[in-house]
């Protein structure tokens, strides 16, 4: 059979690939916290029909002839470029302004979990227990806070380096959350030392990767660490090589809309051609059978 004939199925096999991947950032233009893909090809081994030959006393040397055996798929690489902020004014919606990745797990609640995913969606809520969760019921965990008194009946606050659920007692108010990641309320319990004052349950603790690329997805806008993406860095937000918190703010889909649309027309026009190589492939080979007859 044609060599043309395999190497039109291998544009086929992989322009339907590329658009899978289109179809999917399409369809997630309006997903919070999404990371749009890339599809790359690379060409499969050529077959040798001639090596090269260098100059010698009768010729002048010639180039190896191959003849390529079709396209393969070379990547699909997440692009991890951060989406356009846009404003809710809801306070417990974060928007990560720089570097930085959301630390979630599923627990009980009382036992931290032992194996964390990552998110950019910031779309937090409230649980029947004060605790920040993702909207499918993943705990925020940060680090917890240090009091320190400042002499006049207050305190201050910084982050330590203790892992935290981040818990809003029931029935505080004016619930806030900081560019330095500090989750604050002011205290409503007449029976705590607290009471009438603002203060800082935790910090959101962020986590960065040297290959953010290599991340996994896991559905859900949550990604897991892989070996390529390298272990995590843990961090709280504003400090050296962390972006800064905004509240009220969500980051959306980094999809670019125009960019697709031209991703899109060009994986049907390579469909296209490649279906139209089969064809005259399978016209030639009827044209081989009627010699015969």
């Amino acid at each position: 059979m044609m060599r043309g004939m395999f190497s039109a199925i291998s544009g086929l096999k992989v322009n339907q690939t590329m658009l899978d991947v289109t179809a999917n950032d399409l369809a997630n233009v309006n997903t919070v916290g999404y990371k749009s893909a890339r599809t790359t090809f690379q060409d499969s081994l050529a077959q040798l029909q001639r090596g090269s030959s260098g100059a010698n006393q009768s010729s002048g040397g010639s180039n190896a002839l191959q003849v390529g055996l079709g396209v393969q798929l070379g990547s699909v690489d997440n692009l991890m470029s951060g989406g356009a902020p846009m404003t809710s004014g809801n306070p417990l919606d974060v928007y990560i302004q720089g570097t930085g990745w959301f630390r979630v797990g599923l627990g009980d609640g009382r036992t931290l979990p032992t194996d964390f995913q990552y998110t950019r969606a910031g779309n937090f809520t409230i649980n029947a227990g004060g605790q920040l969760t993702t909207q499918d019921g993943h705990y925020l965990v940060g680090v917890g806070a240090t009091a320190t008194p400042d002499g006049s009946g207050g305190f201050t606050y910084a982050p330590n380096t203790t892992d935290s659920y981040i818990t809003i007692p029931p029935g505080s108010t004016d619930v806030t959350i900081g560019q330095d990641g500090g989750v604050s309320y002011i205290d409503q319990d007449a029976r705590s030392a607290t009471f009438g004052q603002r203060v800082v349950s935790g910090y959101l603790a962020l986590g960065k990767f040297s290959n953010e690329g290599g991340l996994q997805r896991n559905g859900g806008s949550l990604w897991l660490p892989s070996a390529s993406s390298g272990p995590v860095t843990i961090g709280t937000p504003n400090t050296s090589g962390f972006g800064q918190t905004n509240a009220g703010m969500l980051e959306m889909s980094n999809v670019d809309l125009a960019t697709q649309f031209t991703t899109m027309i060009t994986a049907q026009r390579g469909f296209q051609a490649n279906s139209r190589v089969i064809s005259t492939a399978d016209e030639m080979l009827q044209d081989l059978v009627n010699l015969k007859r």
